[in-house]
């Protein structure tokens, strides 16, 4: 190539580059682009930065409690400066996590294990970011069990005296949101009040202050539900004006979001089941203190709090129930955007701590549809042990994609208890091959246009143009079928402007899944199955027979529309894991629109 011809391929180069960040930047709202300026800004300055900047104590309240307290003769043993906080029922416990070994120092996140030592080194060099934050998150201090008091007084020490402000990731606001939560729980259920908590709580009043001035209004989203529910722990445990303002900043925040980020059918708008997990036990966890609080206190102690317990009440209400809804025969949740096992409580824990605080049970009383039309989610269930659940939803809230993964259309499968077709899942957020892989095209159940995905998702978190659903239903058909059809404009961006549309029918006989791609001229179009890796897949005449070690499970084929061939694929149920599993593909490389063809799921047995 000339060294003119480069120059063109670089400026084309660049001006698609520009061209995808202004597509991308130009779906965020006006307050994220204020503030990334803004914080962007004040980075640059460094601004509050300083590792020596000093931080005014609480300021005493009405009462005279306050954080100013320490060392000027306050009683704070007596709760002048900080109170328990007294839920009506345990906090959840975190799992997987062995407090011997943190004891050690010995930490495991995202399936990656290191050994730091007795006083570890926070920076945790070698380890990418989200491992770091769940370094800082300080999960481990609620680990089943406990741990000792002189652990927990070592280990918070040492991360003060370690983490200065303004120190990279530590204090961050995403991980201060969640280390106030957890210290916060850790303290308040603590048999009796540590002498040294006077240094932990001097670090929360100055941690909460400094989360109050760096609110992720750049992102949004459940980032900044973190961020007010640490403003309310922090404002409910300590005292003084200081608290008092969190306090109100947080509720503020919370009855705001709620009504944002919960959606009508009670999915979170981001949806994804895993962060609808977690929002969900968030939500759990502010009604279980302010009903807490009215049990201690008595009317009066929580007439300000009335409206938000209200509206808590009913949120959860109905995210319980979503989340009985999506959940597999497996009694876990479908892997859809940036959904993983393993980081969230189970859905049955969840749904216990529901029962527990609200003194009500969720049950799916063996229904066989469910429909979530706001948060784009459709479960057909016929028999137990049966169950498909697919996506026609819209991508998450335009602002804030960051979990979005190209599965308009897709679906997993299970039958007789395993899941059988599934989705790639979350193994990294990090930028790079696998990263493209789960969220692209490839790793789901659905049509490839062109080799192109359905939404320019790029980067760990980034998208620019988006799919959107163009319809979605499900309902019963004739012979006593379930139906479930849907379509997307992902790919009208490309010539002849092509529509996917799907249909999904389920009847005694097994599962016939038609796909029709409306549009002009010749494309190549790929149709892709993941198959679970532990089920064994064998090839007979065309067709392809599925089933795991005790029993045959469902004999695959098609009707039309190609031959089906078996390609490698990967599938990661957890983050830090990446399994090989055996993918059925569809492939014409040369197809006119319109196209259709249809895949066949007969159950082996005939039922």
């Amino acid at each position: 190539m000339t060294y003119f011809g480069r120059s063109l391929f670089t400026l084309h180069a660049s001006l698609q580059n520009s061209l995808l960040y202004m597509r991308t930047a130009s779906y965020l709202r006006k307050e994220q682009l204020i503030y990334r300026a803004w914080y962007g800004l004040r980075r640059l300055a460094r601004v509050f930065e300083s590792r020596n900047a000093k931080f005014p104590l609480c300021e005493p309240s009405k009462n005279g409690g306050g954080c100013g307290d320490f060392g000027n003769g306050g009683d704070w043993s007596n709760g002048n400066c900080w109170k328990p906080l007294r839920p009506a029922v345990p906090f959840l416990a975190s799992f997987g996590f062995d407090a011997a070994d943190i004891v050690r120092g010995r930490f495991r996140f995202l399936n990656d294990e290191a050994d730091l030592g007795n006083n570890p080194d926070w920076a945790a060099k070698g380890k990418d970011r989200l491992w770091r934050y769940n370094l800082h998150y300080f999960s481990y201090l609620l680990t089943d069990g406990g741990i000792s008091e002189q652990s927990a007084q070592h280990l918070i020490e040492h991360w003060i005296a370690k983490n200065p402000p303004g120190t990279q990731d530590s204090w961050d606001p995403f991980p201060i949101s969640l280390r106030l939560v957890n210290w916060i729980k850790y303290l308040s259920t603590t048999p009796s009040i540590p002498v040294w908590a006077e240094s932990a709580v001097r670090s929360a009043c100055m941690q909460a202050s400094w989360l109050e001035d760096r609110l992720e209004y750049h992102l949004l989203g459940n980032h900044l539900f973190k961020n007010a529910k640490a403003l309310i722990f922090s404002g409910i445990f300590l005292c003084g004006k200081k608290a008092e303002r969190w306090l109100a900043k947080g509720l503020k925040i919370l009855r705001k979001e709620l009504n944002e980020q919960v959606l009508s059918d009670g999915g979170h708008f981001e949806r994804s089941p895993m962060y609808h997990s977690m929002i969900l036990e968030d939500c759990l966890d502010l009604l279980n203190v302010l009903t807490g609080m009215r049990s201690d206190g008595g009317e009066a102690a929580t007439r300000n709090f009335d409206d938000a317990t209200v509206q808590l009440q009913e949120i959860v209400s109905k995210m319980a129930a979503f989340l009985r809804g999506m959940v597999h025969p497996d009694r876990q949740i479908p892997l859809f955007n940036d959904a993983a096992f393993g980081i969230e409580q189970d859905p049955e824990k969840l749904l216990s701590y529901c029962e527990a605080v609200t003194g009500r049970k969720t049950e799916d009383c063996g229904r066989k549809l469910w429909s979530f039309p706001y948060s784009g989610f459709f479960v057909m269930a016929p028999r137990p042990g049966d169950r498909l659940i697919a996506d026609c939803g819209a991508i998450g809230p335009a602002y804030q994609p960051g979990h979005a993964h190209c599965d308009l259309l897709s679906f997993e499968l299970s039958l007789k208890g395993r899941r059988v077709i599934v989705d790639s899942g979350c193994s990294r957020y990090a930028e790079g091959e696998i990263r493209r892989y789960n969220r692209g095209n490839a790793g789901h159940n659905a049509i490839s246009v062109d080799s192109g995905n359905q939404s320019e998702v790029w980067g760990a978190h980034r998208c620019g143009r988006r799919a959107r659903p163009l319809y979605a239903r499900l309902g019963k058909g004739e012979d006593n079928a379930i139906v479930f059809e849907g379509a997307h404009d992902g790919y009208r961006r490309f010539p002849g402007s092509p529509i996917h549309h799907r249909s999904i029918r389920w009847t005694a006989n097994g599962i016939e899944i038609r796909d029709y791609v409306d549009g002009k001229g010749t494309h190549s179009i790929e149709s892709r199955l993941h198959i679970h890796p532990d089920l064994a897949v064998r090839q007979k005449n065309g067709a392809v027979l599925i089933s795991d070690r005790h029993e045959k499970l469902v004999e695959v084929f098609l009707s039309w529309g190609g031959e089906i061939e078996t390609v490698p694929g990967w599938y990661s149920p957890e983050f830090g894991i990446r399994r090989r599993c055996t993918v059925l593909r569809v492939w014409q490389c040369r197809a006119k629109l319109p196209y259709s063809a249809c895949w066949m799921l007969r159950t082996v047995n005939g039922e």
